[in-house]
């Protein structure tokens, strides 16, 4: 038998490490059930019976906070990469204060709705509100307690610049979330 002989380099395959794969199709259902909230949405409110109300503005505010933690949490992610785990832990923790302060506008906007007496039962128009609003700030905790034990790692020098993955996933679905809220945002502001 003829022995055979490889030559030349192996092709490079297209492939994805498993764990971002996985988040990435976390998002995309994520994705499709806020598509099909939103859709939901516009199809109950042209059936008539909708509850016109005035968004508060302190979602406006809740936008601004949210956009100020994707700069921070970039910041942080680069400054691990760089090798500076100290900034990476300060930025990471300002991220973790502007999640917080994001959810306490969200439950402020909440307040502001029950005094103008929108609430989540009764009319659908308050309840789809109250759906999406709470329906991102649960993945919103969710992103936030993925963020405290990236700090952890970080501070026990498990995540550091040689094992960056868990804060590029965690940075990932960070900047994911913030989309998703300005998405929701514009969506309320145009469809309210």
């Amino acid at each position: 038998m003829k022995e055979m002989q490889l030559t030349g380099v192996p092709k490079k395959t297209m492939s994805m490490n498993p764990k971002k794969f996985l988040l990435w199709m976390f998002m995309v259902s994520i994705v499709m059930v806020f598509a099909a909230l939103t859709s939901a949405y516009l199809v109950r409110q042209a059936e008539g019976n909708w509850l016109d109300y005035k968004l508060p503005s302190v979602l406006w505010i809740s936008s601004i906070i949210i956009l100020m933690s994707s700069i921070t949490v970039q910041l942080s992610l680069r400054s691990l990469k760089r090798g500076n785990d100290r900034v990476a832990k300060i930025t990471l923790a300002i991220t973790i204060l502007l999640g917080i302060a994001f959810m306490a506008s969200q439950f402020n906007a909440w307040e502001i709705l029950v005094a103008n007496e929108v609430y989540f039962v009764g009319n659908p128009g308050g309840s789809f509100l109250y759906v999406l609003t709470g329906f991102h700030g649960f993945h919103l905790i969710s992103g936030m307690i993925y963020l405290i034990v990236i700090f952890i790692m970080i501070s026990t020098k498990k995540v550091n610049k040689q094992n960056i993955l868990p804060m590029e996933l965690s940075t990932t679905y960070w900047h994911f979330l913030d989309g998703l809220w300005l998405y929701l945002f514009v969506f309320l502001l145009l469809n309210h």
